[in-house]
């Protein structure tokens, strides 16, 4: 595959007010985006899926643009988070797997052995040229609106592997990693390649930003996070990707700290852990967050004061980037986000 030269940057993208909350500098107003922004929650993401898989829409570039794009049009937001999915690298390296409806990613043979791990082959820019296409299309369209590349972190990939679907207990993940250590260290370093490398194809053809999403690492105790998660997670984060990073985790209250210690310009932080409880434990890095996703379905008013409060709360944090504490539920009324985004970024600082 012949190198390709990124799209040029808009001039104004490096003073973006995104990009200036995730490197601590002053801001003009909080930034706003949301995860899972796009996605199920628009009637014109329904409307342009209709028929498509979740996995061939990820590989597909004019797909994967206009679905980046809709909520950059619809809301107004300061950032494009990536279309994607967690498990895409896994698949375009030969990962025999697909997206069930209803259920999730589903793998066809999990991981269990050393052998196993060693069939899985290392990414290259060659298995995700559509990427390649859709991110440098992104960029050309987005102008001065950053966008965020992302990938999941090497604890959430590889419960997906060992489980071989979601799980709710990690049982035999848990049960890997504390009586296989070998082959959990070796999955998790296969794991840590493949997500740097994806990353680093996004910043290549654009990306401004990137995310490491670890839904599961909530599942896990300090000690155990310390010991065999966080050393992989370091290793994707502490990648020569040359931009701001963010790293973010489910139900991870009492792994704030080292997340921070894993490596991030700004932590991203769920609607379980008050913000400023947050701010404490990560030190000198931004946050990001963290209003609860179901607060859209309180009356307006609600919500506004409720998102007033999270805005309050990101003052005393080096920066601050406004997001729920999870990704949009899908029967979430767009005008309602509409009016959050307005709402956050008319808020006097």
């Amino acid at each position: 595959m012949r190198a390709v030269t990124p799209p040029i940057p808009a001039p104004e993208l490096a003073e973006s007010t995104f990009l200036r909350a995730l490197r601590g500098e002053p801001v003009d107003h909080t930034p706003v985006w949301f995860m899972r922004q796009a996605g199920r929650s628009l009637p014109e993401y329904l409307a342009v899926r209709e028929g498509i898989g979740m996995l061939e829409s990820c590989m597909d570039p004019a797909l994967v643009t206009e679905i980046t794009l809709q909520p950059v049009r619809r809301y107004g937001v300061d950032a494009a988070i990536f279309f994607s999915d967690i498990v895409l690298p896994l698949k375009a390296v030969g990962v025999d797997l697909d997206i069930v409806a209803g259920v999730g990613p589903v793998v066809a043979n999990p991981v269990r052995t050393l052998a196993d791990v060693e069939a899985i082959d290392d990414l290259t820019p060659e298995h995700v040229g559509y990427i390649t296409e859709a991110v440098r299309a992104l960029v050309s369209e987005l102008g001065g609106t950053p966008l965020i590349g992302f990938a999941g972190a090497p604890f959430t990939v590889a419960s997906y592997l060992v489980e071989g679907g979601p799980s709710k207990e990690h049982a035999k993940t848990k049960a890997l990693m504390f009586s296989a250590p070998e082959v959990w260290d070796a999955l998790m370093r296969k794991i840590a390649g493949i997500a740097s490398a994806y990353l680093k194809v996004q910043v290549d053809a654009g990306a401004s930003a990137i995310q490491l999403f670890d839904s599961w690492a909530g599942a896990l105790t300090p000690e155990d996070y310390r010991r065999h998660v966080m050393p992989h997670s370091a290793r994707v984060l502490d990648s020569d990707l040359g931009v701001p990073r963010i790293h973010f985790g489910v139900g991870t209250s009492n792994l704030l700290t080292l997340m921070a210690d894993a490596g991030a310009d700004v932590v991203g932080v769920d609607w379980r852990t008050p913000l400023s409880s947050a701010i404490a434990q990560v030190g000198d890095r931004g946050v990001q967050g963290n209003l609860d996703p179901t607060l859209v379905f309180a009356p307006t008013e609600v919500m506004l004061e409720r998102a007033a409060e999270v805005i309050e709360a990101g003052r005393a944090a080096k920066g601050h980037v406004f997001n729920l504490g999870h990704g949009v539920i899908p029967s979430t009324d767009p005008d309602q986000l509409a009016r959050l985004t307005e709402f956050v970024q008319s808020y006097p600082l």
